[in-house]
């Protein structure tokens, strides 16, 4: 079983207000971005690669990759996981991966030895969710074995619940869908949000912010109107009124970033913005010719165009 795992953008996101749990209550819009387009063989960058298969099975990343007799990365109970791609700084038992094949273990009991294979291609840090998508497509992969193999399936609202202990944009990504976001990012409501045909370049500098920076005496105050009430505008409106409030304490210490919004603005973007805590920032453009040609004025940077 393969799965081609898009990342998110944030469209807006403000703090309302510091919980006693010393998490941040949020208003946030999480929007899907970059899909599969091609073969195992030729895949579309913007996308993690996920494979769940039975031990000694055969491997189509393995095979694809030309890989054999490889050794897994990390072991625990029924399952062996293997990291290829691109590297990330976190040992392999702290994975997500490792940790929601533990809980879902943990939950349905077992569905035989399987190996878990992740081809990393999305940037990490970048505040796009990857390694959330990562663990929530796995939850459900092994969902869909465990119905197969012990006739026990995990409905959608529990699935979530598991998925949003794994972190807070995590339960996002079982429905994969636009989606208003509020509480620390796990409560979730549809939105009549529709970016259809439009084009969305991702640049990604070598900036690495973390979540404790961001956070360092960021603005929190509720929008005077509601994000879900200035997310129904066309996104022509959406410059001026909709704000990442992220962006008012990490572009003074990270000005590059702060230069890479107002290029992709001077572009043609009609909207640009950080994603999330950042590191990465966005542009929405009309024409996919317009997107290729700010692209070309992003050396140096990580960069990717997605039709959404």
């Amino acid at each position: 079983m393969i799965q081609f795992i898009n990342a998110k953008i944030n469209l807006g996101l403000y703090i309302i207000n510091r919980r006693e749990d010393g998490y941040h209550d949020l208003s946030t819009v999480f929007y899907p971005v970059g899909k599969y387009n091609g073969t195992p063989e030729n895949p579309e960058p913007f996308c993690d690669i996920l494979e769940v298969v039975e031990q000694n099975a055969p491997s189509v990343l393995f095979q694809t990759l030309g890989m054999r007799d490889v050794t897994a990365d990390y072991e625990e109970g029924d399952f062996r996981f293997f990291f290829l791609g691109n590297h990330i700084d976190c040992p392999s038992e702290n994975n997500l991966i490792v940790k929601a094949a533990r809980i879902f273990s943990e939950k349905t009991g077992t569905i035989g030895k399987h190996d878990i294979i992740l081809e990393k291609h999305l940037p990490d840090g970048a505040g796009l969710g990857g390694g959330s998508a990562d663990c929530s497509f796995l939850l459900k992969m092994l969902n869909e074995i465990a119905e197969d193999k012990l006739k026990v399936k995990i409905n959608s609202e529990e699935l979530k619940l598991i998925a949003s202990g794994l972190g807070a944009d995590c339960a996002f990504f079982i429905d994969n869908v636009p989606e208003y976001a509020e509480g620390i990012g796990e409560i979730l409501s549809p939105l009549n949000v529709n970016l259809h045909g439009w084009w969305c370049l991702i640049v990604k500098p070598d900036v690495y912010v973390s979540t404790a920076e961001a956070f360092r005496g960021v603005r929190i105050e509720k929008p005077e109107t509601s994000l879900e009430t200035e997310i129904l505008r066309s996104p022509e409106e959406w410059r001026g009124r909709i704000e990442n409030r992220f962006e008012d304490t990490i572009f003074p210490e990270h000005p590059v970033l702060s230069e890479i919004k107002d290029k992709l603005y001077s572009s043609g973007a009609v909207y640009s913005s950080m994603s999330g805590s950042g590191s990465s920032l966005f542009g929405l453009y009309r024409e996919r010719s317009e997107a290729q040609k700010a692209q070309s004025e992003f050396s140096g940077c990580y960069t990717s165009i997605c039709k959404l």
